[in-house]
């Protein structure tokens, strides 16, 4: 899966999420949008399995230096990743999902982190492309 497609996943269940959380709904249990809630928490699941290792390899193949600060950084974003991932592991087992407990995962500092770390590692990848493509015009184009 690729980067974007692995952002894309986990944004997209957030924003679900909170719209699923406004609602006020009681336990999924049967509910269409109770099905669709665990659709789009086993997206992010999906999403989150290796997201870590995507950006590692990224940031090996287009030479990010110092290396050093940005597998710092990897290993804060693997740990934000298991953190949010057993939050919403915790809240796939229940065997009905309300929109309190789903407001209470979206206020889940992990989750948050997550998120953040997502929004901080895609504005590093676009400088640093930036950055390459000023390095590769000549100068006087």
């Amino acid at each position: 899966m690729k980067i974007e497609d692995r952002c894309n996943a986990i944004e997209e269940c957030y924003e679900f999420m909170l719209a699923y959380a406004a609602q006020g709904l009681p336990p999924d249990q049967g509910s269409g949008l109770g099905g669709q809630i665990r659709e789009f928490l086993n997206r992010a699941i999906d999403a989150m399995n290796g997201l870590a290792d995507s950006y590692a390899i990224t940031f090996l193949d287009e030479g990010f230096e110092p290396a050093d600060k940005y597998q710092a950084f990897l290993d804060v974003l693997d740990r934000d990743t298991r953190d949010s991932k057993a939050a919403i592991e915790l809240v796939l087992v229940q065997p009905a999902i309300s929109s309190q407990l789903v407001d209470n995962l979206n206020a889940s500092i992990h989750l948050r982190a997550l998120l953040t770390d997502l929004f901080l590692v895609d504005e590093v990848l676009k400088t640093q492309r930036q950055a390459a493509d000023l390095v590769a015009v000549p100068f006087g184009c």
